[in-house]
């Protein structure tokens, strides 16, 4: 059997709140069950919106909760060169184009028809999902994929995606099937701001840290099956399981925010609050 590696990855774009709280509860639950280790990724790949203030908030509060990681933290702006490795690979296999699409632009040709929003087709034993990472997900109709641009400043990057299905069984949901070509269409790996996006870097990482578990959210299980295909192309060959945990709901369809300022760590600790009732209370409100 693999060694069992998790990791828990905040944004250091806010504060923690109960979603976080929750997210990390099950990341150390299902590993330490296991026999495993857990990471701990600061994913600040968002360079305007990143703050140190907030990342040294995270470390206070997880400390404060009870959340150790088994190595010291590692951040994903200080690991440039490893992504820009993993490009230059796809760029070798003629995977990379540049692409001067604004999001502007595809909202303009999501209302003209181009794009849609869809449900996978199942077979029997598999669950259908919704072709989307979030209520706001459009497939690049690939504009450019063929028009040879120059890579340079003021484009983004993409990855030319194969049209294939990709199978995986989640531990909480069973056995799913995803086509990525049809969901989300060729991958942006870096924006026209020169910013890493998620997709690439969490991938990237999730390969180069050796991660054998990845526990997140119910919002992030569209993007599963993009993710096991560009592992893929990378070099991977067993690509990690994966468990998606229910979330907190603000309402029906909005997911609780780091906007919520009365479910902030900070606010709940000096209320006087004990990190035994704020972790007994965000898995409460998933239960």
């Amino acid at each position: 059997m693999r060694d069992i590696i998790s990791r828990f990855a905040p944004a250091p774009t806010g504060f923690l709140h109960l979603g976080h709280v929750v997210n990390a509860a099950c990341v150390w639950r299902e590993t330490r069950a296991r026999g495993g280790r857990v990471l701990l990724r600061i994913e600040d790949h968002d360079r305007q919106r990143s703050r140190r203030e907030y990342e040294a908030e995270i470390l206070d509060d997880l400390a404060w909760l009870g959340f150790a990681a088994d190595e010291p933290p590692v951040r994903q702006s200080e690991r440039g060169d490893i992504y820009e490795g993993a490009l230059d690979r796809l760029r070798r296999d003629g995977r990379v184009y540049a692409c001067g699409c604004s999001r502007a632009e595809m909202e303009r040709a999501a209302l003209k028809g181009c794009v849609t929003d869809r449900l996978s087709t199942a077979p029997a034993g598999t669950v259908a999902q919704p072709f989307r990472a979030a209520d706001s997900e459009r497939r690049y109709p690939g504009t450019c994929r063929d028009r040879g641009l120059t890579e340079g400043p003021g484009l983004g990057l993409r990855v030319r995606l194969d049209d294939t299905v990709e199978r995986f069984v989640d531990l909480r949901h069973g056995p799913q099937e995803q086509r990525p070509s049809a969901q989300c269409g060729d991958l942006l790996v870096k924006d026209r701001d020169g910013n890493w996006t998620y997709q690439f870097a969490a991938t990237v990482d999730d390969f180069v840290q050796g991660v054998t578990l990845v526990v997140r959210g119910d919002d992030l299980l569209a993007s599963t099956g993009r993710q096991i295909q560009l592992a893929r192309l990378l070099g991977r060959d067993e690509p990690p399981q994966f468990l998606h945990h229910p979330l907190i709901m603000k309402s029906v369809g909005q997911k609780l925010s780091k906007s919520d300022g009365d479910s902030g760590i900070r606010e709940l600790r000096a209320a006087g609050w004990t990190s035994e009732q704020v972790i007994a209370h965000a898995l409460s409100l998933i239960a």
